[in-house]
């Protein structure tokens, strides 16, 4: 399935968010992420997400189940282009 995951939460938990999201999927954008994910890898995002999350803290995550009718259309700099692995 594809996800695309974002956040908003207190400045003191933002880089666990980051580093938690990193590795699952995609960093797009600040507090955005999306990419490519399993079922189970998405439960197991979501409860090291949710042991986090405090406060006024929010995490949005929406799930598709194909991406046969999307369309992604950057204007300006796409920063996911700089996350290339070596």
């Amino acid at each position: 399935m594809f996800v695309i995951l974002y956040y908003d939460a207190n400045e003191k938990r933002v880089s666990k968010f980051l580093k938690i999201c990193r590795k699952y999927l995609t960093w797009v954008q600040n507090s955005v992420f999306e990419g490519e994910i399993t079922k189970a890898k998405l439960e197991k995002l979501k409860y090291e997400l949710k042991i986090k999350v405090k406060d006024n803290d929010s995490i949005i995550i929406y799930e598709f189940r194909s991406m046969n009718y999307s369309k992604r259309e950057v204007i300006g700099i796409d920063k996911k282009e700089n996350n290339k692995f070596i």
